[in-house]
């Protein structure tokens, strides 16, 4: 067991060394979208910046708990699709009969389609994350570390929700527009504090549309040092991992060939 598990990690390490090779030929594509994804998250910060030029805080959120936000989902955005960046493409590989490549090899095939794609933008994330947790002002090495491991927590959970919510295509066909839909959601519901939101509305972001474990929950782990929620944001992932290998192998029997065999290069 021991060594299987260890032989289906060096594969995904082999995969994730090949897709930033990919990446490397061409560099400058590779810097161009890199840079434009973080100029795009400092535009929608600026929002926030205006906001708090006029107010001092808004549900006990103060500019250094938005660095902070931002530092923590930028960076489980950033990680999440950088490595796992066919997660938010399943729909799409299923409704074009794409599975058939994966079907054919000897690998587990949900880790070997989650890995095998790299999303150049996603850099442009991870840079603005540590950027953003630089003016966040949080140098201790206990925050630090709480920082990075909320960081992955929140990644494992994009990639799960993304990769379930993708294999609505096994029953519905073509689900891209809804995951795109959804993926809008969870992003955008993650940036902003969670004080804002009340009952349902509330509940939803903490099952259905998880965004308050990509941004709220992570901002006070790392802001109060809580072992308990760290805990239970770690439960959280497990959660999202189990729930997204169940639904992929119910739909996987479902899935239709689209006689789409080819070489991925």
């Amino acid at each position: 067991m021991i060594t299987r598990l260890r032989r289906e990690i060096g594969f995904v390490v082999h995969l994730v060394k090949l897709n930033l090779a990919g990446l490397m030929e061409y560099r400058a594509t590779f810097l161009t979208q890199a840079i434009g994804m973080f100029i795009n998250n400092g535009i929608y910060f600026v929002f926030w910046l205006m906001f708090f030029d006029r107010f001092e805080e808004v549900r006990g959120y103060q500019i250094e708990q938005i660095y902070l936000l931002f530092a923590l989902v930028a960076g489980g955005w950033g990680l999440a699709f950088t490595f796992a960046g066919n997660a938010n493409r399943i729909a799409g590989l299923i409704a074009q009969g794409r599975l058939d490549y994966y079907l054919t090899l000897p690998r587990p095939v949900l880790p070997h389609i989650l890995f095998s794609y790299m999303n150049p933008f996603t850099m442009g994330d991870l840079s603005f994350a540590v950027i953003a947790y630089i003016f966040a002002g949080r140098f201790d090495v206990l925050s630090i570390l709480l920082w990075l491991v909320c960081a992955i927590c929140a990644a494992i959970i994009c990639v799960s929700f993304m990769a379930v919510i993708g294999c609505a295509a096994f029953f519905m066909g073509n689900a891209v527009q809804w995951t795109f839909y959804l993926e809008n959601a969870l992003i955008t519901f993650s940036l902003y504090p969670m004080g804002l939101f009340q009952g349902v509305a509330r509940l939803l972001l903490f099952t259905l549309i998880p965004s308050a474990f990509i941004g709220a929950v992570p901002v006070e782990i790392v802001e109060t040092h809580s072992f308990a929620l760290l805990g239970a944001l770690a439960g959280a992932a497990l959660a999202g991992i189990g729930i997204m290998t169940v639904v992929f192998r119910i739909g996987l029997r479902r899935y239709e060939s689209g006689s789409a065999i080819n070489v991925n290069i």
